[in-house]
C-alpha cells in the first residue's frame, strides 16, 4: 500500500520513538522530527520521504551538523519491484559509512504499519537484516577512518551545534505540527510565545511588557510586542499594547496551542470568552470612531 503523502510517514515513526521513552516534535529547525528523551542530552533526527533518493541522503549529511544523531526513513512499498526500492541492504550499507540511520515503514490495509531498523546511527551503528533469515551481509561498521573522524565530530562542535535544536525543542509546549508538513503554518517556539502575549492582552485588555512578561513569564515580551511579527499587537500609546483582529484571529487559528497554555496559567481562564468580547469591544469602537452607533 503505498502511501500518497510524506506525513503518512510521520504517526507511526512518532509512536515508534514514543514508545521508547522520547519526547517527539516535529518540524523543529526544519527537521522533520525531532526526539528526546529526559534523561539524555544528544538529540534525534528523523528525515523523511516517500523514497530514497540522493536529496534525502545529502540532507541526512546536512543535519549531522546539530550534532543529533540522524535517521533516515523511508516507505517499504512492497508493491514496487526493481531499482533502489528494494535494496534495502545496500543502502543501509551506504548510510552506516556515513553515519546515518536507516528505518523503513510498510503500510497495510488490515493491520497497522509496520517499521523496521536496517541501521542504526553513529559511526558503529549497529546493522539488522528484517526480510533476511541469515546475517547481514556487507553491511558492517564504518572504516576506521571514517570513526576517527566522527568521534573528532563528536566532541565540543557537536554538543555545540545541539544547542539551537534544543532550545527550540524546549521551548515547545507540545507536538503541533506533523513532519514532512509543507505549506503549513507551524507552531515554533516563537509563535508558542506570541500566542502567551496575546492570550494576556486578550484577558486582560491594554497592558505593558513588563505587565505581559510577570503575566506569561515570557523573558523577551517587550521585544515580541514591538517587533509585531504577526502583526498581532498594536501600540495605543507609549509603552502600552492591545490586541489587534490579527491577534485575535490567530488565539482561534492556534487555539490547540492557546488551550494548552490557558491550561497552565490560571489569570487565562475562559480565554475564548475574553477573545469574543475582545472582538466585540473592538467592533463597538471602531464604530464609533466612524460616526456610527455601537
Amino acid at each position: 500500500m503505498a502511501v500518497k503523502l510524506e506525513t503518512d510517514l510521520y504517526p507511526p515513526i512518532k509512536a515508534y520513538f514514543v514508545s521508547r521513552g522520547y519526547e517527539v516534535r516535529a518540524e523543529v529547525r526544519g527537521c522533520d522530527l525531532v526526539a528526546l528523551r529526559p534523561d539524555e542530552g544528544e538529540p534525534v533526527v528523523v528525515e523523511m520521504k516517500k523514497t530514497f533518493t540522493l536529496p534525502l541522503l545529502l540532507q541526512g549529511v546536512d543535519r549531522q551538523r546539530t550534532g543529533a544523531s540522524v535517521w533516515l526513513a523511508v516507505e517499504r512499498n512492497r508493491t514496487k519491484k526493481g531499482a533502489h526500492n528494494q535494496r534495502f541492504p545496500e543502502l543501509a550499507a551506504l548510510c552506516g559509512r556515513l553515519g546515518l540511520g536507516l528505518m523503513t515503514v510498510t503500510f497495510y490495509k488490515t493491520k497497522e504499519p509496520v517499521i523496521e531498523v536496517w541501521r542504526e546511527p553513529g559511526p558503529s551503528g549497529r546493522a539488522y537484516a528484517p526480510s533476511a533469515r541469515g546475517p547481514a551481509e556487507g553491511m558492517l561498521a564504518a572504516e576506521e577512518a571514517f570513526a576517527a573522524g566522527y568521534a573528532a565530530a563528536a566532541g565540543g562542535r557537536k554538543r555545540a551545534g545541539a544547542k539551537p535544536l534544543l532550545r527550540e525543542f524546549a521551548g515547545r509546549s507540545g507536538d503541533y505540527n506533523v513532519g514532512g508538513s509543507t505549506g503549513r503554518k507551524l507552531v515554533t517556539a516563537y509563535r508558542e510565545r506570541a500566542i502567551r502575549c496575546a492570550l494576556a492582552l486578550a484577558c486582560r485588555g491594554p497592558l505593558a511588557p513588563r505587565q505581559v512578561q510577570s503575566l506569561t513569564d515570557c523573558p523577551n515580551a517587550g521585544a515580541l510586542l514591538r517587533d509585531n511579527h504577526y502583526a498581532w499587537f498594536r501600540r495605543v500609546e507609549r509603552g502600552v499594547y492591545e490586541l489587534t483582529p490579527e491577534g485575535r484571529a490567530g488565539l482561534r487559528e492556534f487555539a490547540e496551542v492557546a488551550a494548552a497554555w490557558a491550561a497552565r496559567l490560571e489569570w487565562a481562564a475562559g480565554w475564548e470568552n475574553a477573545v469574543i468580547a475582545n472582538a466585540a469591544g473592538s467592533d463597538a469602537t471602531g464604530k464609533i470612531r466612524n460616526g456610527g452607533t455601537p
